[in-house]
């Protein structure tokens, strides 16, 4: 079974963190790995930087240019990560946009995130449809999960194929806007957050976008099996550091 699906069944909720690979410094990619499952973390997400982040607030923008200016790529990536499986095992998730993948080569780009370890991948500007027709059949030889998002805007029919296409869990994200852009939740993301959860979807749900802290944490999982923290731990690695983890998953799970 891949390691999402092992996770997803574990009787808690799940925390997921994001960072973009080879920020702070173009090294630091595989001790933030490390570091955050010492401390506790059940998924990562891998940022794949990229020149044009639409999705993405200006913290996890920020922190993209400096990756890029520090040297990173896709192959940087993979020669980072060959040995990661030594010493990490919980679910590791590249996430970034479809064009540095189509530029490596799709089947590539898959069979070498097979061979290194790589449980999932997120590519935001995927569409379901190009997906199912096209790379499906990509993923699945290399077994990858391919995980979807949905939004408030979501219909209610687009939510359900997405279900049923989903291997692993579905990203919810909490609100229309960019990455790092809201400072908690109001009644619109409540509301929402309580209209999926009474979908009775098959696929679990992990919440992102906007959690920050133990507070934020809580309320997103209220109805979900867990959330992404993203911008507000990047903004703590520009502060503190690699050395700045512990303290800060801490915070988290308090």
């Amino acid at each position: 079974m891949n390691r999402i699906n092992q996770k997803l069944q574990e009787d808690k909720k799940l925390l997921s963190i994001y960072f973009t690979a080879g920020y702070p410094a173009l090294n630091d990619t595989v001790q933030i790995i490390q570091d955050l499952e010492k401390n506790g973390v059940d998924m990562i997400e891998i940022g794949l930087p990229f020149s044009d982040p639409l999705a993405d607030g200006p913290t996890i923008q920020d922190s993209s240019t400096a990756a890029l200016k520090n040297g990173m790529t896709t192959e940087k990536l993979f020669e980072q990560l060959k040995d990661i499986r030594k010493t990490v095992s919980i679910p590791l998730i590249v996430m970034g946009y479809f064009n540095p993948m189509l530029q490596y080569g799709v089947e590539d780009f898959c069979k070498k995130c097979h061979e290194i370890g790589i449980d999932g991948i997120i590519m935001p500007d995927l569409p379901l449809d190009v997906y199912q027709v096209e790379y499906e059949a990509i993923f699945k030889k290399y077994g990858l999960i391919n995980v979807f998002l949905i939004t408030p805007q979501t219909s209610d029919e687009r939510i359900h194929q997405i279900d049923a296409a989903s291997d692993g869990f579905i990203y919810m994200v909490s609100s229309a806007s960019v990455t790092g852009s809201k400072s908690g939740f109001g009644d619109t993301q409540t509301e929402y957050f309580e209209r999926i959860a009474n979908m009775n979807l098959k696929k679990t749900q992990i919440v992102g976008f906007g959690i920050k802290d133990a507070e934020t944490f809580q309320a997103a999982t209220k109805n979900a099996k867990g959330a992404i923290i993203g911008s507000a731990f990047i903004k703590h690695l520009t502060a503190k550091g690699v050395a700045g983890i512990s303290s800060f998953v801490k915070s988290i799970k308090s």
